[in-house]
């Protein structure tokens, strides 16, 4: 059992091949309905690699019809999440992670039951795990400096690599969001950046700090010149290929940043975009504003930011408990 384990889980890593079962027609019209309801092909390439998990799963146990699963064995399935452990550092799968390939399957059969390929939903009743909702890791404003001056300026890829930089930490937009930008998508006049698409395909256009623009204009005038292999190619940031980057080839080259400035924390480009909204947050800016910049369509989401701004609580507890005392006051009890 433990063999099999391990081979289904290396499928995060590449396709399962389940197209020999009776489960992949189903697949092949689900990703389509899926995608004619207006879904991004990052959320179905997703989905699509949660339910071939499964359907691989199910493969291993002589399960090949959709018609074949019960909520036992999505139970059972749910139970061999919880105990797996990975290769890579023996360590358990997140509940975020396992509630995540849960879901995909969970939607995937309330659609089959939906569409009569299935008299009832096996999936209906099975209980997600229930989430502790964790606190962000926040970088200081000095680890953020420290991490800026990391890219090498005296070369062309170190200026692009700092503009990359200052651009996440200026706008708080996400990974994927800056690897898709595109010339057109940048106001260099206006200060304004246009994320396309954003995550749940919504549209927002961010402000550019000072700091920001003056890399990024360094960058367009100096260096994508040099990199650009085809002057068709519209997008924005260009990789030592003359390609569009990959979104976990950024986050690898932005967690080499972060090592080389000694910043240990779990986590790479999302730590800019934690960094912008709690340093706004802590300078006086308004819930709503810093909403509208991450993109959050409910406030709840921006909510948790108000729980690590620790340093404006800190600042309000002193100015306003009555057990705070003056320090001279100390002095002075000690000596009388």
């Amino acid at each position: 059992m433990a063999v099999k384990r391990k081979r289904t889980m290396k499928y995060q890593r590449a396709a399962v091949p389940i197209e020999h079962t009776d489960f992949y027609p189903y697949l092949l019209k689900y990703n389509e309905a899926m995608l004619l309801r207006g879904y991004s092909k990052s959320t179905l390439h997703r989905r699509e690699s949660d339910i071939r998990r499964f359907i691989g799963w199910c493969d291993e146990r002589s399960l090949a019809h959709p018609n074949q699963v019960t909520k036992p064995i999505l139970e059972r399935y749910q139970r061999y999440l919880f105990y797996y452990r990975q290769e890579r550092n023996d360590q358990p799968l997140s509940p975020t992670s396992q509630n995540h390939y849960l879901t995909s399957v969970k939607q995937f059969f309330k659609w089959l039951t939906q569409q009569n390929y299935l008299l009832y939903n096996p999936a209906s009743e099975l209980v997600i795990m229930k989430q502790h909702v964790s606190l962000p890791v926040v970088l200081s404003i000095e680890e953020v400096e420290r991490l800026m001056h990391q890219p090498p300026t005296h070369t062309p890829g170190g200026i692009r690599d700092r503009a990359i930089l200052e651009l996440l930490y200026s706008t708080g937009i996400r990974r994927s969001e800056l690897c898709h930008l595109k010339l057109q998508d940048i106001s260099l006049t206006r200060k304004t950046l246009y994320v396309r698409e954003g995550k749940g395909k919504k549209d927002r256009l961010i402000p550019i700090g000072d700091r920001a623009l003056h890399w990024l204009t360094r960058y367009l005038n100096d260096v994508r010149p040099q990199l650009l292999l085809d002057i068709d190619n519209p997008t924005l940031f260009i990789n030592d290929y003359g390609d569009a980057f990959r979104d976990t080839k950024l986050g690898d080259k932005v967690k080499r940043f972060m090592k080389n400035a000694g910043i240990e924390a779990p986590g790479s480009c999302h730590l800019l975009r934690h960094a912008m909204a709690t340093h706004m947050l802590e300078n006086g800016a308004d819930l709503r504003y810093i909403q509208a910049m991450l993109g959050h369509s409910n406030l709840n989401a921006t909510q948790i930011y108000t729980h690590v701004s620790i340093r404006k609580l800190q600042e309000v507890h002193a100015a306003t408990h009555p057990a705070t005392i003056n320090a001279e006051a100390i002095g002075h009890s000690d000596v009388t």
